[in-house]
């Protein structure tokens, strides 16, 4: 098993409030409206939306790995727009990936608009890096929240980076 990281950053004409408010705040009635095609429904199973909350996304058969995963708020800042999340159950847990984390910050680019900065750090289940597959499949729906919030006001711009720890 190895630990490692995948860091992805947006550029995105979206003001930061609106993004953070869209992609952390408004997800589970947002996110089944903006990717229809991926994501079913968010169900909030515990909790306000705050730290320990625990949620359910429920996803299309477009996932082909698995239908469901469960995830547990672990922090949240409204001033500084961090949000910190652990994937619990489902997913691509136990199959690729023993154990999967994210972290998403909203901060203010020079034009007005935002980076998005998210990272998902996690522990394969097998020796060795992880594959690009598996890696493209830990932050494909991110980028597609991503683009899919910031779409209307214009261009996202990815930049990934992937390291073995």
């Amino acid at each position: 098993m190895v630990a490692a990281s995948v860091s992805n950053e947006i550029l995105s004409q979206v003001a930061p409030e609106r993004l953070w408010k869209a992609i952390v705040k408004d997800s589970p009635s947002l996110m089944p409206r903006l990717l229809p095609e991926l994501v079913s429904s968010i169900v909030i199973l515990e909790g306000d939306g705050g730290v320990g909350t625990i949620r359910q996304s429920n996803f299309t058969s477009v996932a082909k790995d698995f239908t469901y995963w469960k995830d547990r708020v672990d922090a949240i800042d409204d001033q500084k727009r961090v949000f910190k999340y652990s994937v619990i159950e489902g997913g691509l847990i136990g199959k690729k990936v023993k154990s999967t984390s994210f972290e998403l910050k909203f901060e203010p680019a020079t034009d007005g608009g935002s980076v998005c900065k998210f990272n998902a750090e996690f522990e394969s289940m097998e020796d060795g890096l992880p594959t690009e597959e598996v890696t493209k499949e830990i932050m494909g729906g991110m980028t597609g929240m991503f683009k899919k919030a910031s779409i209307s006001s214009g261009k996202g711009v990815i930049v990934s980076q992937v390291n073995g720890e």
